[in-house]
This record gives C-alpha cells, sequence and structure tokens, in this order.
C-alpha cells in the first residue's frame, strides 16, 4: 500500500512567539518532551517494521511546535530519508536551528516546509539558512503567513530568494474577508497560486483521500481521518494500513486547510504539485540535480 502519513506528537512548544500562533506561548516540561521522544521512537519502530509488508510511504512532520530543537526528530528525519520504503519525509519548521545535520539526509527524499516570521528573525538570517539548504539541493518550500503587517516582509523576502524557490503566502482567515481584492492581486502577483490557499471548499461528504491512503497519526498512535475532522477511525499500531484504510467521505462542511484539501481529489491539486504536493513545491517549480 502507498500511504502518506502526518505525525504529530505530543510536543507544543516552539522557540518563537508569533502572536497569530496559538501554540507559541506554552512550555513543555521534561516529562512531556520526554514522552513525545518515548511516541517518536514507537511510531519509527513501526515504520521500520514497514518494509516487509511491502507499504511505501511519505511522511510529514508538523508538529504544534518547532520540533527541529529537539535532536530525535534531526535523528528520525535523517534515518527515514534513507529508508527504501520511505518515498518522501518532510518536516514543517521555522529553520531556526543550525543545518550542519542536513548533510546526514538523503537529499533525493527529504523535503522542507520552512516558514518565515518577521519579527522573530532577522530577514538575512532566514535567508541565509534557506541558502545553506539550497546550495545543497535539498527541496524546500518557503511560506509566510499573509497579515498586514508582514505584507513588505513577504516582498522582500520574495526579492531574496532564488526563483525557483516557491514562496506561498499562508492565507489569513481568523477574520472573515480579510483581503481586499487589491490586495488579493498583490499577493497573488508574489504567489500565483495564493487563490487556492485563500478559498474554504465546500468539502461534506465529498470524497478525499483523507482515511484512505492519507493518515494523520497522533503520538499515542491514535489516528484521525484528518486533523480537522476529529473522527478517530483507530490505532496505527493494532491495526495497520489495511485495518484503517476505507473510503470516508468528509464529514465538515468546509475545507480550508492546505493539508487537508490537497488530498480532495476533485480540486486536482496533483496536477499543479506533483512530486512536491507534501512540501508544497508546484510543479513548474524547477528541480536541482
Amino acid at each position: 500500500m502507498k500511504a502518506t502519513l502526518y505525525y504529530r506528537g505530543v510536543l507544543s512548544s516552539c522557540n518563537y512567539d508569533c502572536p497569530y500562533c496559538p501554540f507559541s506561548k506554552t512550555k513543555d516540561s521534561r516529562a512531556t518532551l520526554e514522552k513525545d521522544k518515548e511516541q517518536l521512537q514507537a511510531f519509527m519502530d513501526w515504520v521500520r517494521g514497514q518494509e516487509t509488508a511491502g507499504h511505501k510511504l511519505s511522511i510529514f512532520f508538523n508538529p504544534y511546535g518547532e520540533a527541529l530543537v529537539h535532536r530525535w526528530y534531526l535523528d528520525a528525519l535523517i534515518e527515514l530519508s534513507h529508508m527504501s520504503h520511505v518515498d518522501k519525509v518532510a518536516v514543517q519548521t521555522n529553520l531556526s536551528v543550525k543545518l550542519d545535520w542536513t548533510e546526514q539526509l538523503n537529499r533525493e527524499k527529504a523535503a522542507f516546509w520552512a516558514t518565515y516570521h518577521p519579527g522573530q528573525t532577522t530577514e538575512e538570517q532566514f535567508v541565509k539558512q534557506c541558502m545553506k539548504l539550497y546550495d545543497q539541493k535539498i527541496a524546500f518550500s518557503v511560506g509566510i503567513v499573509g497579515v498586514r503587517s508582514a505584507f513588505d516582509a513577504i516582498a522582500h523576502m520574495r526579492s531574496r530568494l532564488p526563483k525557483d524557490i516557491y514562496l506561498w503566502i499562508n492565507a489569513f482567515k481568523d477574520q472573515k474577508h480579510y483581503y481586499t481584492s487589491a490586495e488579493i492581486d498583490q499577493l497573488t502577483g508574489i504567489d500565483p497560486y495564493f487563490q487556492l490557499n485563500a478559498t474554504d471548499y465546500d468539502s461534506f461528504r465529498l470524497p478525499c483521500d483523507a482515511g484512505s491512503t492519507v493518515f494523520y497519526v497522533q503520538g499515542s498512535g491514535m489516528v484521525k481521518r484528518c486533523y480537522s475532522d476529529r473522527r478517530v477511525i483507530g490505532h496505527l499500531y493494532r491495526d495497520g494500513l489495511e485495518g484503517l484504510s476505507a473510503e470516508r467521505p468528509c464529514g465538515m462542511k468546509k475545507c480550508g486547510c492546505y493539508i487537508g484539501y490537497i488530498h480532495m481529489p476533485q480540486l486536482s491539486m496533483k496536477e499543479i504539485y506533483a512530486e512536491g504536493l507534501l512540501e508544497r513545491i508546484p510543479a513548474g517549480y524547477a528541480a536541482r540535480s
């Protein structure tokens, strides 16, 4: 079976404190961090065992906090990138940590979903980190939350990055009708796919790969159809992929999250992102070898 797994443990602390993020103001206890480490080790044990089962996996780490400040995530990314039955491993990160360890990654399989947070780091430092990945020919995209206070930083970051690096703007949806028509045009001029993300898609009872070939795995092993649809569909370590997989139409009225709507087949997002779907890199952005 070919499956995509989104993994999120109990980690919820971050080294940034962005005002628009609800998870930026928490600090995990030593016990919570130890539990997160143990959960990831259990997940890694399960992944190792899937080679003999004949499964092909793509894995995306998107914790509530910043994962790469913890060594166990670095070790997991390195090992997963070298597993023959893992097609891809990607991580959502603010790219604030030292990147010397990335030399150990299999660059054919590893990818980064990097987010730039103006006010939390300097533009110079973030670009420097991006260029380290770029020089190593490791695939990555760069995202910025599209709040008005960041518009200038978004435009400037676009001018600083190589043209073959996709910069996407995460539409701010906490306020309805946040953007004017002129602002939408302005942001689309920077991110040609901005309006795809600015849309909340009708999804109720519509087909979706979530729960069929795409699974949202909690650190405990419990599996949900997706993060927005909170129905628990089973347990990864008890049921396995075959036991979890079933056609499950969406139970939500709308889907406005990238990691959700990209798996709705009627939207044909795979035609836009192709092999870069997981790490959010459209097919039109050149792959470097």
